[in-house]
């Protein structure tokens, strides 16, 4: 009988001791589930706590004539292949400097850059091949609003100034250059215009 009594308290013991630890205010960060909102209660009304995407309004365009309407269509065509490309790139350039930092010396760098661009080049090329001049410098252009860098500055920094100069000297010849820089705010204000509407789905 007393064994019993000894075991019932004991057991009870930790029975309070668990009631007690549940009964602590532990926070816990907990993602609503999907489709669903935090909202919080003020007063009588309940507010939805949500994170809205940013929405780009713009005045409606007015073209002066079909050769305008034309043209600015052609745009978004452009932009639409070329953009992707130049997002790959700054991905690309992120993974790459990542990885370079894990690697012992300059030779295991350089020989893992070389191998990159073959492999960019057997990967890319077919598709490159396809784009036009104006696609080309659109595309020189969008590296350099993705990456804060010009394709000069990034050719040079990663495979050095000679191939950078070189590849420079041959986008010339086509009247091009590694160089160009972008101008959202200027002479590109349209060109990011069709870029934001196209990176939110609107286009």
């Amino acid at each position: 009988m007393i064994r019993r009594k000894c075991i019932f308290l004991l057991v009870l013991a930790v029975s309070v001791g668990f009631a007690a630890v549940a009964q602590s205010p532990v926070v816990v960060a907990v993602a609503p589930p999907e489709g669903a909102y935090r909202a919080y209660v003020d007063g009588n009304d309940t507010i939805i706590l949500a994170h809205l995407p940013e929405v780009y309004v713009f005045p409606d365009l007015k073209f002066r004539n079909e050769k305008e309407r034309r043209e600015y269509n052609k745009l978004v065509r452009d932009v639409k292949k070329t953009l992707p490309y130049a997002k790959i790139v700054f991905e690309t350039l992120i993974e790459t400097y990542e990885y370079i930092e894990t690697l012992p010396n300059d030779k295991a760098r350089e020989a893992h850059l070389k191998r990159m661009e073959k492999e960019l080049f057997r990967e890319y090329k077919p598709e490159l091949k396809k784009m036009t001049l104006t696609q080309g410098k659109l595309l020189i252009k969008l590296v350099d609003r993705e990456c804060n860098q010009t394709s000069y500055n990034l050719v040079s920094a990663y495979l050095g100034s000679f191939r950078a100069g070189f590849w420079n000297l041959f986008a010339g010849m086509f009247g091009a250059s590694l160089k160009s820089k972008y101008d959202p705010k200027g002479k590109d204000a349209m060109t990011e215009r069709v870029v934001l509407l196209v990176e939110n789905g609107v286009l």
